[in-house]
């Protein structure tokens, strides 16, 4: 069996998630590439198309969006993603296990009692008005049925596990600042999610399955749950099992893929490349050490937004006054260094609609 050392995984990551080469597509087509884009921060998936395509127009997305071609939904690991709407109705029902249980894991206590089916019911029954409402103005209407609950637990199992719904613009546009307002699948979509299949061999799991592997494979199982948050997949992995190749990582981890997938050579040149917060280039995976060092992953749950050098985590980098300030993690050569400037140029431009291409490269750690 084939062994693939960290720098094979690591282009293969580069290579499915459309960051070893620009990649000319519609920003649909890419957000359903890599099977959404994480998007808990509402700006940062504009960045994450930016640093993905070669000619990536902001109005672009937020045209998805307003279009209903795209919406923002609680889905992957219970975060808010913003996935195509195709993607949404065909997976949301898979996920409604998940969600409940994420949910119950926070607000076990104050939700104890509370019957979830008949406050889905409830919950619907109010929104089948078609007005959006936020997650606060929900839970109120309903509060007088679970005074013990509170409203933020109430709020929470409604709006991101008991009721499709999508998180309405302007939330989500470019350079919006709004707050969340949710409608119902039905009222925005037009019709109702898919219903969950009753095929043992579980078909939207195995469409998963091959979506996933596709933008972030060679993957181990447990790689692929880090990413969905779905435990529940065996029977999809055994049903395609036949049409999947296996690997082996350096560690001794059985890693499947996609036959026809590309693998680049370990050699491949990797480009700098500006990562937005929560990228799931990053946090896509259980064993993470193919793109950021063990040292550094606590830092990719905390909202840090990565710098990529040679294909792996090198800095940090934020804005401040239109300016893009790096903040390395080691020590980078004259030629990283450059290249990271000019990179990071590009990076102020388009964020500042090309009023400032100021870059700030901090002191590297000793």
């Amino acid at each position: 069996m084939t062994v693939l050392d960290a720098r094979a995984l690591n282009r293969a990551t580069l290579a499915r998630q459309l960051l070893l080469d620009r990649a000319d597509m519609p920003a649909l087509d890419a957000v359903a590439h890599l099977g959404g884009l994480q998007a808990q921060e509402p700006q940062e998936p504009f960045v994450g198309l930016w640093s993905r395509l070669r000619a990536f127009a902001p109005p672009a997305l937020s045209d998805l969006l307003t279009g209903r071609a795209a919406v923002r939904i609680h889905l992957m690991r219970r975060t808010v993603h913003l996935v195509t709407a195709d993607d949404a109705l065909s997976w949301r029902a898979r996920y409604d296990a998940m969600l409940r249980q994420r949910v119950l894991g926070t607000y076990r206590r104050e939700l104890d009692g509370v019957d979830l089916d008949e406050l889905a019911a409830v919950g619907r029954a109010v929104m089948a008005d078609g007005e959006p409402r936020s997650m606060p103005e929900l839970a109120r209407a309903l509060i007088e049925h679970w005074p013990t609950a509170g409203v933020r637990a109430l709020g929470e199992m409604l709006l991101a596990a008991l009721i499709p719904v999508v998180q309405l613009p302007p939330r989500g546009l470019w350079r919006a600042k709004a707050g969340v307002r949710n409608a119902l699948f039905s009222s925005w979509l037009g019709r109702e999610m898919d219903p969950l299949a009753s095929d043992d061999s579980d078909p939207v799991g195995q469409a998963l399955v091959r979506r996933y592997l596709a933008a972030f494979g060679p993957a181990s199982s447990a790689d692929l749950r880090a990413w969905c948050g779905l435990a529940g997949l065996p029977a999809a992995v055994a049903a395609m099992r036949e049409e999947l190749v296996v690997f082996r990582d350096e560690r001794g981890r059985k890693l499947l893929d996609l036959p026809d997938a590309p693998r680049p050579g370990p050699d491949a040149p990797a480009p700098v490349r500006f990562l937005p917060a929560f990228d799931n280039a990053v946090l896509g995976y259980d064993d993470r050490s193919r793109i950021i060092d063990d040292a550094h992953r606590g830092l990719s749950v905390t909202g840090a937004r990565f710098v990529l050098v040679d294909g792996r985590v090198a800095a940090t980098w934020t804005v401040e006054a239109d300016t893009v300030i790096v903040t390395p993690l080691r020590r980078f050569s004259p030629a990283d260094r450059t290249a990271v400037a000019e990179h990071g140029q590009e990076l102020a431009s388009f964020l500042s609609d090309k009023d400032s291409d100021r870059v700030q490269i901090a002191a590297a750690p000793l």
